[in-house]
């Protein structure tokens, strides 16, 4: 299949451009695709960024792609960013969410496809090694940020196989929230499931935190024995198969960046 380069008609370089105004430093090196936006912010406040030999420290500094050089760790940006890639993976268990190891474990860029493996892809959030199901990946800065940032309240689902069945007042107090050791979590919402096996109920969330599902779930006893992420907004992972990958449609696309397109 052809690397998705077009939107609707027009080139993923200039819808980027036009979802943004500003050139920043911080905006210009996620959209290279060289992180998330989180690790990017740390990498300049350490001073790791040099641009024209001087090393910026301002999240806003404002870079000319025509004639400015940018520099991190001593390695030169590409500043014009390949053509956008997006793709959808049904992440298996006993594989990271992450780009690299250094403990040589199994990472979500192992088990793509070979033409997919040398793109500066990265995952968009993440499943912890155990959970399975809809894991996004992309080199598309943008769509990043506005899937991981909680502002914009993306949905997402989640099907869990629990031993035994919750009790209706447990079920009240994960709906309207719980206090973990990070704090009070948000409103969900949980439905009883009987298929796909062996998964028994359904959660509803727009939060992202690290295990949340299941610490949610530790909190009342509950250990969760399954886990599978089936949907992040209005896109579902369907019939794809455990391992297997498949890139978006322009509409799928269009549906995730609403705020690009008129």
């Amino acid at each position: 299949m052809e690397r998705l380069q077009k939107l609707g008609g027009l080139d993923t370089r200039r819808v980027k451009k036009m979802c943004m105004e500003s050139r920043p430093l911080l905006k210009l090196l996620v959209e290279a695709g060289l992180g998330s936006r989180r690790r990017l912010a740390d990498i300049i406040r350490q001073g790791r960024v040099r641009v024209n030999g001087e090393a910026i420290e301002d999240f806003s500094h404002p870079v000319d792609v025509e004639t400015d050089t940018v520099m991190v760790d001593g390695e030169l940006v590409n500043l014009r960013p390949e053509p956008t890639v997006y793709l959808m993976l049904n992440k298996p268990a006993g594989v990271l969410s992450t780009t690299k190891d250094t403990r040589g474990r199994k990472t979500v860029i192992d088990i793509l496809p070979k033409k997919y493996r040398g793109l500066r892809l990265y995952p968009v959030g993440r499943l912890d090694k155990d959970s399975t199901g809809l894991l996004l990946l992309t080199n598309d800065g943008g769509l990043t940020y506005q899937l991981t940032h909680p502002k914009f309240q993306h949905d997402k689902e989640y099907l869990i196989f629990i031993k035994d069945k919750l009790q209706p007042s447990e079920k009240e107090e994960i709906e309207k929230g719980l206090q973990l050791d990070d704090g009070m979590t948000h409103p969900t919402r949980i439905k009883e499931v009987k298929t796909p096996p062996p998964f028994n109920y359904s959660i509803t969330m727009h939060e992202g935190r690290k295990r949340q599902v299941r610490r949610m779930f530790e909190k009342l006893d509950h250990h969760v024995l399954a886990l599978k992420r089936v949907r992040v907004g209005g896109l579902s992972l369907g019939k794809l198969k455990e391992g297997q990958t498949r890139e978006l449609t322009v509409q799928e696309v269009k549906a995730l960046l609403p705020g690009c397109f008129h």
